[in-house]
This record gives structure tokens, C-alpha cells and sequence, in this order.
């Protein structure tokens, strides 16, 4: 198995485990039990591998980053317009 197919295989599931509650949460508008602190954090955090990868020319690194920062980035604006406490 080539390096770049064990990339794929890696960002397509742990994008792929992301959806459900991506949708959910689109779905519900409900982001009470998210953690802006957190959520704040990933987000960043993704921003930054995204980067990472760029700079590598690592496309499996920069395809899963790039869908998992558009969703976590909809998902941290629904927490600033939705969420009823900006402490959690």
C-alpha cells in the first residue's frame, strides 16, 4: 500500500467521522453542547495542518483539511450566532 493511498484511506475516514455531527448540528441549529473554547482550537488547529500540508505538496493532508476546515468553520460561526453562552 503506497503512502499517499494510506493518506487517503486516513483523511477520507476521519473526515468522513466528522459528517454526522456536522449534519446534526446543521440540522439542529443545536450547539449547546459545543465548546466554543474548543471548537476555537480545532479549527485553528485544522487551519494550521491545512498549512502544513501546502507547504509539504501533501494532498491527502490538504484534502481532508481543507473539507474539515469548511466544516468546522460553519460549525464555529453556528456556535457565535446560535450558541446561548459564549463560556462553554
Amino acid at each position: 500500500m503506497s503512502g499517499d493511498l494510506i493518506g487517503f484511506s486516513a483523511a477520507f475516514l476521519t473526515t468522513a467521522s466528522f459528517v454526522p455531527q456536522a449534519w446534526l448540528t446543521f440540522k439542529t441549529r443545536d450547539v449547546s453542547g459545543i465548546s466554543l473554547g474548543m471548537y476555537s482550537a480545532f479549527t485553528l488547529g485544522v487551519a494550521l495542518w491545512l498549512v502544513y500540508g501546502l507547504t509539504l505538496g501533501a494532498w491527502p493532508v490538504v484534502v481532508a483539511n481543507t473539507i474539515t476546515l469548511m466544516l468546522a468553520l460553519s460549525i464555529l460561526v453556528m456556535k457565535l450566532r446560535y450558541g446561548r453562552s459564549t463560556s462553554n
